[in-house]
């Protein structure tokens, strides 16, 4: 027990060591990624950075149980909103009852809270200062150093919160306490369901996943959810990603999709899936940087979401998920990535068709199609599973070597290495119905879309480093008296191949100095490009979809 206690404060020492390091890199960098300081926004027209949309799909197929089915899912994931809420910001209705209109309530149900999360958190309600590093899951003045002093070891699990007794010591509750009322119901809900379905499978799961979220185990119900193909109607419930807690990236937050599969594209996508290994074995690079096997198991089924609640509908919408989480099932079962489809039409109806109207060649616009947008994105997914994971340089695993420039360059090699893999299926003839060049112009306008959420995430740097790589390649011109830009076939896939190359040369090195020079040369936004988001801005584009979601959109 000391030598795990031990053990346990020398991670945290370490990470508050690399906190700090991280902390003194950023100081010294961002005065290149940084956007400008922006004048405060006021609520009405931070509401015009996102487009209401109807969530819904085609249910006429389905059968009465499995539509019944829904609507316990839906009445569960309005549970999860509250946990939700508990964890991320506290008891909602104080804050509620502060708000001086319905703009005002309705952007902060939007947020989960008084801080823009389309906006670098800042705060736009009155009375409240910068969004507390841990959120709700820790007290609000939590301390590094007296978290390390802690003496209770699952204040490291991902399904503890932290409180302080009435003399300042801390301790932990685990979630299915903290939670326990919302809990308890949401696993009845779930066993209501599985009593239900007509799938005998669906049901032993179900029945699983409720024991999980009364436990906190979820090792099990993983398990029996990767083994699970036939099911149309799903539920995708639980603690499970970090980044709301920006303490120490460790405690999951709460969220659910209700999901109705689409099993035309699904079986689509699963002799992509297949053939990985193959295209694993025609990556533009040294045979030394292939040797890492790709996981079996993975596989991938698109979807219609028919309902968000909890971290996943919390300002920006995202169009896809892998799960489950935990590497041991990964080693097991692999990896499932799960696309919303109709999610993916609205952002593209909504956002990157209007965008690319104003930033792409009027000769070249008919190629921004959804089909290419839909591909692209089920592709950044494959390339994922491709990334290295283990420096061939004996430097230990990728995130170790490059430390805090890991997440840009991992992010950078799915996207570009997405592109190889769609450039050589269409040269294997595997993709008759694709035209390159709709693939590649739709990429150059969706990197406008997504670049609008700035540098400092890990994905506008990734855009950043691949536009002006592009850029130097000659993979792109940009009209300079009107501003419109268009792609070079050639030049293009010569620029992919290249980057595709670069990128996994640095993660199988984990060559930390190249990582730092690409991302602090290219990993910014410059003056030109600037003045592009700005036409984009004035133009009244929104920046994401908020949804009208429920039984009645449904028809149910």
């Amino acid at each position: 027990m000391v030598r795990k206690s031990l053990f346990a404060l020398i991670i945290v020492s370490l990470v508050f060591v690399y906190s700090c390091d991280m902390s003194q890199q950023k100081v010294q960098k961002e005065t290149k990624i940084e956007e400008p300081q922006q004048e405060i926004v006021p609520v009405e027209e931070r509401l015009n950075h996102y487009v209401t949309v109807d969530l819904k799909t085609d249910l006429s197929g389905l059968s009465d149980s499995e539509k019944e089915m829904i609507k316990i899912f839906i009445n569960a994931a309005t549970l999860v909103d509250d946990i939700f809420w508990m964890q991320t910001f506290g008891d909602k209705y104080p804050l509620l009852e502060k708000c001086k209109n319905e703009n005002e309530k309705k952007y902060v149900e939007i947020n989960y809270g008084p801080w823009d999360r389309l906006d670098g958190m800042v705060p736009f309600i009155k009375g409240y200062d910068k969004r507390p590093i841990g959120a709700n899951y820790y007290p609000a003045d939590i301390k590094y150093f007296q978290f390390v002093d802690m003496k209770f070891e699952d204040k490291f699990s991902k399904y503890t919160i932290l409180r302080r007794n009435n003399d300042g010591s801390l301790y932990t509750i685990p979630y299915n306490q903290a939670y326990k009322e919302e809990v308890t119901k949401l696993a009845e809900l779930l066993r209501k369901a599985a009593g239900i379905t007509e799938d005998s499978n669906y049901s032993a799961y179900l029945e699983l996943k409720a024991q999980s979220i009364l436990t906190d185990e979820y090792y099990d119900s993983d398990i029996a959810w990767m083994d699970l193909k036939n099911n149309i109607v799903d539920f995708i419930v639980g603690p499970i990603e970090d980044e709301d807690d920006e303490f120490l990236n460790t405690k999951c937050a709460y969220e659910s999709y209700v999901l109705v599969k689409d099993t035309v594209w699904s079986a689509k996508t699963a002799k992509y899936v297949a053939l990985l290994p193959e295209l694993k074995r025609m990556l533009p690079c040294d045979q030394k940087y292939k040797e890492e096997e790709v996981a079996s198991g993975n596989d991938i089924f698109v979807c219609d979401a028919i309902y968000y609640s909890g971290f996943c509908n919390a300002g920006s919408k995202t169009l896809s998920v892998n799960r489950p989480k935990d590497p041991r099932v990964h080693m097991l079962k692999g990896i499932r990535n799960l696309q919303f489809k109709n999610v993916n039409q609205h952002k593209f109806d909504n956002i990157l068709k209007p965008i690319s109207e104003l930033v792409i060649d009027s000769k070249q616009r008919h190629h921004v199609k959804f089909e290419a947008f839909f591909m692209n994105n089920i592709f950044y997914e494959l390339a994922e599973n491709l990334n290295v994971k283990n420096t061939i340089t004996n430097k230990g695993t990728v995130k170790q070597a490059l430390k805090y420039y890991f997440n840009t360059i991992n992010v950078a090699s799915a996207d570009i290495t997405r592109m190889y893999l769609i450039t050589k299926l269409k040269e294997m003839g595997e993709l008759e119905d694709v035209s390159l060049m709709d693939n590649y112009v739709t990429y150059m306008a969706d990197l406008f879309r997504s670049v609008r959420f700035g540098t400092g995430h890990p994905q506008g740097k990734a855009n950043m480093v691949r536009f002006y790589f592009f850029k130097e390649a000659g993979a792109f011109t940009r009209n300079e008296s009107t501003g419109m830009y268009s792609v070079d076939l050639e030049k293009t896939k010569r620029a992919i191949e290249m980057l595709t190359e670069k990128m996994i040369r640095i993660q199988g090195d984990g060559d930390f100095n190249a990582a730092k020079e690409l991302v602090e040369e290219k990993g910014y936004i410059r003056e030109k490009l600037e003045n592009d988001l700005q036409r984009i801005s004035e133009a009244g584009i929104p920046k994401d979809i908020i949804f009208n979601q429920g039984e009645k959109v449904l028809g149910l």
